[in-house]
C-alpha cells in the first residue's frame, strides 16, 4: 500500500471518531442522575423552572448519595431511592407529572437492574402504582418475572406493599396543556390536508414538542463493594396510542446493568432504543471492543440512534467510577455526585 492510500485510510478513520468533550465524561462518580431529554430549548425555560428543576435533580442526588453513605447501603437501594424523587416531582415526565395519552389518561412504565447478580425487574402500563420504580423492584425481587404489566403488575405491586393511589394525583396542568396543544397541533394540520398518513403517525408521537417526544428520569449508581445498578422510569411520549410502551421497562432498550461494563439508563424517543436494543449495545462495546464507557455511549447515541433519525441521550457509568452523558437533543437535564461528595447538575451543553 503506497503512503497516499495510508494517509486515506487514516483520516477516514479519524473522521468517523466523535470527540468527546470534557463535560461528557467524569471520573470518581458514585451517582448520576437524569430528568429527560425533552428540554425546553435554551433560553425559553424560564429562570423560575430553571432553578426548580435544577433542585430537584440535585434532591435526587443527595436523597441517593445518603443511601450510598449508610452502613448498608447499595447501589440498588441508590438508583431506587433517587428515581422515587425524581417521580414524586411534578417537573418530570415519570410518577407525578407522567404524560398522557392520546385518551388524557398517564400510563408508566419503568425498570431497575442489578449490575452484580444481572437479575432485572420491570412494570408496564400502570396507572395508579405510585412508584413504578419500586414495582419494578418488586417485580425482579418477589415475582419469579422481570416484566409484568397492566392490571397484573397493579394487583402485584398492591399485594407487595407498594404505594396505591387514584389516577387523578399523577395529573399535572402542564402536561394536560401539552396534550391539548399536541392534539389541536394534528386537528389543524389534518384539517388543512398538509400531511397524510405518515405525518399523522409522527405527530401522534408528540414529533413538534421536545417536551411531548422526550422525557424520563433514571438513575445509575456504584456503591462501595464495586457493584453497579440502573433504574428507570417514565410516563411516556405524549399522545401516545393506548397500552403503547416504549423502551424504560425493557431491559437492555432503557436500562442495563452489569458489572463487567456499566450500567446505563436512557431517554429519549423509545422506538429507537428498542430497535438499537441500545443500553445492551453500550455495555457490549465495551465488554467485546473494549472502548471506553464515554466512547460507547457516544457511538450508540450520536451515531446508532441519531443516524435512524432518533432523538436520545444517556447516562452511563462504568466500574471505575468513570461516567458519561451524552445526547443528541437540544439539552438533557442531569446530574452527579463524584465519590469526595461533589454535586454537579446540568441542563444545556458546557
Amino acid at each position: 500500500m503506497n503512503w497516499i492510500a495510508v494517509m486515506g485510510v487514516l483520516v477516514m478513520a479519524v473522521s468517523t471518531v466523535r470527540s468527546v468533550s470534557a463535560t461528557d465524561s467524569v471520573g470518581d462518580v458514585v451517582l448520576a442522575v437524569h430528568g429527560g431529554a425533552g428540554v425546553t430549548p435554551k433560553g425559553k425555560l424560564s429562570a423560575e423552572r430553571e432553578k426548580a428543576i435544577r433542585a430537584a435533580l440535585d434532591a435526587a442526588l443527595k436523597a441517593g448519595e445518603a443511601v450510598l453513605n449508610s452502613p448498608d447501603g447499595t447501589s440498588l437501594d441508590a438508583v431506587e431511592t433517587a428515581v422515587r424523587v425524581l417521580e414524586d416531582s411534578p417537573l418530570f415526565n415519570a410518577g407525578k407529572g407522567a404524560a398522557f395519552t392520546r385518551e388524557g389518561k398517564n400510563e408508566m412504565d419503568a425498570s431497575i437492574m442489578d449490575g452484580r447478580t444481572r437479575a432485572a425487574g420491570a412494570v408496564g402500563y400502570v396507572t395508579t402504582t405510585k412508584n413504578p420504580i419500586s414495582a419494578a423492584r418488586a417485580v425482579m425481587e418477589k415475582s419469579g418475572h422481570v416484566l409484568m404489566v397492566g392490571e397484573g403488575a397493579e394487583a402485584f405491586a398492591s399485594q407487595s406493599g407498594c404505594e396505591i393511589v387514584d389516577p387523578k394525583y399523577f395529573r399535572t396542568q402542564r402536561r394536560w396543556k401539552l396534550l391539548q396543544e399536541e392534539l389541536a397541533k394534528e386537528a389543524e394540520q389534518q384539517r388543512t390536508g398538509s400531511i397524510g398518513d405518515d405525518g399523522v403517525a409522527k405527530l401522534a408521537l408528540g414529533a413538534q414538542n421536545p417536551e411531548a417526544q422526550c422525557g424520563t428520569v433514571g438513575a445509575v449508581a456504584l456503591d462501595r463493594h464495586g457493584n453497579l445498578a440502573a433504574a428507570t422510569s417514565t410516563g411516556g411520549l405524549t399522545m401516545k396510542r393506548h397500552g403503547r410502551v416504549g423502551d424504560s421497562p425493557i431491559v437492555g432498550a432503557g436500562t442495563f446493568a452489569d458489572n463487567k461494563s456499566c450500567a446505563v439508563s436512557g431517554t429519549g424517543q423509545g422506538e429507537y432504543f428498542i430497535r438499537a436494543v441500545a443500553a445492551y449495545d453500550i455495555a457490549a462495546l465495551m465488554e467485546y471492543k473494549g472502548l471506553s464507557v464515554a466512547r460507547a455511549a457516544d457511538e450508540v447515541v450520536n451515531r446508532k440512534i441519531k443516524l435512524a433519525g432518533g432523538e436520545a441521550g444517556v447516562i452511563a457509568l462504568d466500574a471505575k467510577g468513570n461516567h458519561a452523558a451524552p445526547y443528541n437533543t437540544n439539552g438533557l437535564y442531569r446530574g452527579y455526585v463524584t465519590k469526595d461528595g461533589k454535586r454537579h447538575v446540568a441542563i444545556y451543553a458546557e
